[in-house]
């Protein structure tokens, strides 16, 4: 496992020096963030100042080059709106983002996996073709529409729960949350539903088409045969074999809800890392928007390393020291 990890890491730093090379070229080609953030009444004095101060008056090879030295101790840059550390920026509301993805991601777990399971064992139910039918709408609506919806009903008609903001925090190992609160407990129902529905919806076919498969095996008519209970063939022959594929999308989607969540968070005004790149792209922010990226590449690849050593707890024929980079 240690010469795996070994490995991986070498690949992911490989990585993310071409993500970094795409990434800087990407974004410095597009507009003038001068233009925006300078008055137009501003003379010729001012605007080569700034420009200097923020270092745009350098050819593009070298500002790269200055970027990879400094992102080698942890510096991804100055914002160019704000003025303090682009990555401190980012890790501010970070915490934020991850408590929304990491609700959205447990309501598709404890969602999900029940409701495809029982799709799969009785296909044929009234209940099986509901829930194949509630899990194509979630793939069919659109996120900010269906955010909309629910605030409508949720909030405006029935006031059961906040349209909004985060509401209250405490601090977890200080860290601020809101699941430690009532209050902001109920500001994060409606956007970790919101997120989590496309990710149900998957979850539930996923699982669906693995337990058909699985209970045409051999292992489960040999279970039956031998006359073990349909609940241990379904937890421990059924589920334990179809976890795989499951495990990949859950995590691959996590990184997605984390990278992408920008929709729900501007919906429902959630201070998190998606409002704050939207507001770095109005102003063409670039080392904000630059670490972003970065912190979004660093954590697929973070999240796809987790998932080959979980591959290897779920199915001992998966050896790590086999797997391919």
């Amino acid at each position: 496992m240690f010469d795996f990890i070994l490995r991986r890491l070498g690949q992911s730093i490989l990585v993310l020096v071409v993500m970094s090379l795409l990434v800087f070229v990407g974004v410095y080609a597009i507009g003038n963030p001068i233009d925006i953030l300078l008055s137009p009444d501003a003379d010729q004095v001012e605007r080569a100042r700034t420009i200097a101060a923020f270092g745009l008056d350098k050819p593009l090879w070298l500002q790269y080059f200055i970027f990879i030295q400094n992102a080698a101790s942890g510096d991804l840059g100055r914002s160019f709106a704000f003025g303090t550390s682009a990555l401190g920026l980012i890790l501010e509301r970070l915490p934020a983002t991850m408590e929304l993805a990491v609700c959205a991601i447990l309501m598709s777990i404890v969602l999900g996996i029940p409701l495809g399971l029982w799709a799969g064992l009785r296909p044929n139910s009234w209940t099986g073709k509901s829930i194949m039918a509630v899990s194509i709408l979630g793939f069919s609506l659109p996120t900010f529409w269906v955010g909309l919806m629910l605030i409508m009903v949720f909030a405006v008609q029935l006031g059961w729960l906040p349209a909004s903001g985060r509401g209250e925090t405490t601090l977890l190992l200080g860290i601020p949350v809101s699941f430690l609160s009532w209050d902001g407990l109920k500001h994060l129902l409606l956007p970790a539903f919101n997120l989590a529905l496309f990710n149900i919806a998957l979850v539930i076919r996923l699982t669906r088409a693995g337990a058909q498969e699985a209970l045409l095996q051999d292992y489960v008519k040999f279970a039956r045969a031998k006359g073990l209970r349909n609940s241990r063939i379904i937890g421990v022959h059924v589920l334990k074999n179809i976890l795989i594929p499951i495990v990949t999308v859950i995590a691959l989607q996590f990184g997605s809800i984390i990278a992408f969540a920008i929709v729900t968070e501007s919906v429902f005004a959630w201070p998190g890392m998606g409002k704050l790149i939207i507001d770095s792209i109005r102003v063409l922010d670039r080392p904000v928007i630059v670490a972003y990226l970065m912190l979004i590449v660093a954590l697929f690849i973070l999240i796809n390393l987790i998932v080959d050593v979980v591959y290897s707890l779920l199915d001992p024929r998966v050896r790590l020291s086999d797997a391919k980079g």
